[in-house]
């Protein structure tokens, strides 16, 4: 397949990027699972906020106690913030005895094959792909989605007071 570079008009509502955030659940005993949720803008510390407590209450419903999160170094992922918001979590999960603990465990730096979502995402992009035309926001995410063989969600966008 040969890709085609396509413009875009400086007019065109449509934005140029999509940001997804994705969680690749892995349990014994049970198919992989990928869960995504778009996000509205790009992803900074309070999208990213969203999308753990979004996944903690999913996780929560599956009832899994622990939740060994790998992240690589992007700045939404190492922000004071959610460093913050995530010790905090985690307090109030241990105060309550009730909820998801998240372990974050960093990448090294520069180094996403140690990702084992990374092949996912490369494989997702190749099967959605249109050679000679851009596809819009709504059917990237669309196709994105029903690749991954998951329910296309509420995009997450960051908050007012967060702007």
């Amino acid at each position: 397949m040969h890709l085609v570079e396509q413009t875009v008009a400086s007019t065109d509502p449509d934005p140029k990027a999509l940001a997804c955030y994705g969680l690749l659940l892995r349990r014994e005993a049970e198919p992989e699972q990928v869960w995504l949720r778009f996000v509205t803008g790009r992803p900074v510390s309070g999208v990213t906020t969203q999308f753990l407590e979004w996944c903690c209450g999913k996780l929560k419903e599956q009832h899994v106690p622990v939740w060994l999160l790998v992240w690589d170094n992007a700045s939404w992922h190492l922000s004071r913030a959610v460093r913050s918001w995530i010790r905090q979590h985690n307090r109030q999960v241990k105060q309550e005895g009730k909820g998801v603990r998240i372990i974050p465990c960093f990448l090294p730096t520069k180094s996403p094959w140690l990702n084992p979502i990374e092949p996912k995402w490369v494989h997702g992009k190749r099967a959605i792909v249109e050679p000679a035309r851009l596809l819009t926001g709504q059917e990237v995410a669309e196709r994105v989605c029903g690749y991954f063989g998951c329910e296309h969600e509420a995009h997450l966008t960051i908050l007012d007071q967060a702007a």
